[in-house]
């Protein structure tokens, strides 16, 4: 596996810990966005993609996030401090979207984003700078595709999935029999009677 392209939007606002987002692709085919690059106690590091955790409210089933005090959907009041506690102490609200399972991996992916994190550093101070993180995944070159069903899968130009209908020759002054050999009502009660403004008209 092999990280074929990063790409990092810096923040601008000092002071804060949150430094840039970045995306990072694997082997030219798979993205994974949304990762965060925050300055720590011994120098920048990788944060992986995550999401808010929830609990349900005892009262009507709602999912809330741990920290809430009160139900999104019924109101009732709810136990802001049932997270579960990590080793060191802290509350546990965050879970990782995605992440790597083992420490070459990981580090592998700390090296190589703040290393293009610096570079991107420089690349902000010349003139002209254009970030070239992406806020649209069609940047990445998707073009929507067709979804089509093999067993329907025809050679050629389709055919008309109804037939078109059939103008009856009233010139002939004799209606196309049906596949069958009989006549419909409509047609015989033509022939018995027919209309005063025959010909004008399609039956």
């Amino acid at each position: 596996m092999e990280i074929t392209e990063v790409r990092i939007k810096l923040m601008e606002e000092p002071g804060e810990r949150l430094k840039a987002f970045c995306s990072i692709t694997f082997d030219d085919c798979f993205v994974v966005r949304d990762l965060k690059i925050i300055e720590g106690s011994t120098g920048p590091f990788v944060a992986m993609p995550s999401r808010k955790l929830t609990s349900h409210c005892p009262g009507c089933g709602m999912k809330n996030h741990l920290r809430s005090n009160y139900c999104n959907q019924c109101g009732r009041k709810l136990d802001s401090n049932q997270a579960v506690r990590q080793p060191d102490g802290r509350a546990k609200l965050y879970a990782d979207i995605a992440h790597p399972i083992n420490s070459d991996c990981r580090e592998q992916i700390q090296d190589v984003v703040i290393h293009e994190f610096e570079a991107e550093i420089q690349r902000a101070k010349e003139p002209g700078y254009i970030s070239r993180y992406d806020d649209f995944d069609d940047d990445y070159g998707a073009r929507p595709t067709a979804r089509v069903d093999e067993a329907h899968r025809t050679q050629g130009t389709p055919a008309p999935h109804h037939p078109p209908p059939s103008t009856p020759s009233h010139a002939s002054g004799s209606p196309t029999p049906s596949s069958g050999g009989h006549q419909t009502p409509a047609i015989e009660q033509e022939k018995r009677d027919p209309p005063s403004d025959f010909g004008a008209g399609i039956l």
